[in-house]
């Protein structure tokens, strides 16, 4: 059987997206009646972090303890890695010791090269090209407060970073159209807007995004690796602040939603982020466990077999 990997959603054809979003639904109401089926016993997930980040490892490593399997930590100084082994030995090694393998890295190559290696599921816990990850917590959220998202419209406000090109995939994965509003120079990657079609629309003011759609979305204007840029982008993105004013041109039951950390009074207001008739981020930031979860349950089962 093939190895199935996640490096970015266009992995999953839609209908296996959908199955891991209800599957994500369904794991989730297990785990608030107390159940934890031990699908994953004796499985050990490895967490490669190049990057640092709070959800994605406690997501990670908490699910995997709820499933009956484990997860190993390893940061750049744990391993060889970040003394210069090639990624493609690091992954003919690491691969046969371990079941799944979790990446958070910089560059998309570093996950492609390990993919290419692999002899198990690799998954993309985020990277300077996708997050795709958050973008199933993203969708499992939407669904659960608003229904299936297909010919919905969501609004993409800032920067057109990971998240952005993964919000795109998402557009072409579920059928809504995506608005995208940033300031000139911070486009997403043309290839990925070329290839989504009429699906996606770019506009520069974030009013035109907004207007009318079901969900607004947004993300730090500096992303990690570019923090000598903040000031600079503060400066660009002024305008860009997604606040109850902004809101007001949504649709009436619009949902906002932020991966965080989130810098209150800059892409966001604290008011709309602590405003839960609106903000959905609490229940956004806890579907990553149970939308990894349900990823994880669909690479193994695809992979190889779960007894």
């Amino acid at each position: 059987m093939a190895i199935r990997h996640f490096l970015s959603l266009l992995d999953l054809s839609p209908t296996e997206l959908n199955h891991i979003i209800k599957r994500a639904i369904e794991l989730k109401a297990l785990r608030n009646q107390g159940v934890n089926a031990p699908l994953f016993h004796n499985k050990v997930l490895g967490m490669l972090f190049e990057k640092s980040s709070t959800r994605t490892r406690v997501s990670f490593e908490a699910g995997m303890a709820q499933m009956g399997g484990s997860a190993l930590f390893l940061s750049s100084r744990d391993t060889q890695l970040g003394r210069g082994e090639p990624i493609e030995d690091s992954a003919r090694v690491i691969s046969r010791m371990l079941d799944l393998v979790m990446i958070r890295t910089f560059g998309h190559n570093v996950l492609q090269r390990f993919a290419q290696h692999s002899r198990v599921p690799v998954i993309n816990a985020l990277s300077d090209s996708y997050h795709p990850c958050q973008l199933l917590a993203d969708i499992q959220t939407y669904t659960e407060h608003r229904g299936n998202p297909q010919g919905k419209t969501v609004a993409w406000i800032g920067d057109g970073n990971n998240m952005c090109h993964s919000y795109i995939n998402a557009a072409r994965q579920c059928n809504f159209e995506l608005r995208i509003a940033c300031p000139e120079g911070y486009e997403p990657d043309q290839s990925l807007l070329n290839a989504a079609g009429d699906r996606v629309q770019m506009v520069r003011k974030p009013i035109d995004a907004v207007r009318n759609a079901n969900w607004v979305a947004t993300d730090v204007w500096a992303s990690m690796g570019q923090e000598t840029e903040h000031e600079e982008r503060i400066r660009t993105f002024a305008g860009f602040l997604v606040d109850h004013e902004l809101m007001s041109h949504a649709s009436s039951d619009a949902v906002f939603m932020h991966c965080l950390p989130a810098h209150r009074g800059e892409e966001v207001s604290a008011e709309l982020l602590e405003d839960n008739t609106i903000s959905l981020v609490w229940d956004e930031a806890e579907n990553r466990l149970h939308a990894q979860k349900a990823l994880i349950e669909f690479l193994l089962k695809h992979s190889s077999s779960i007894n």
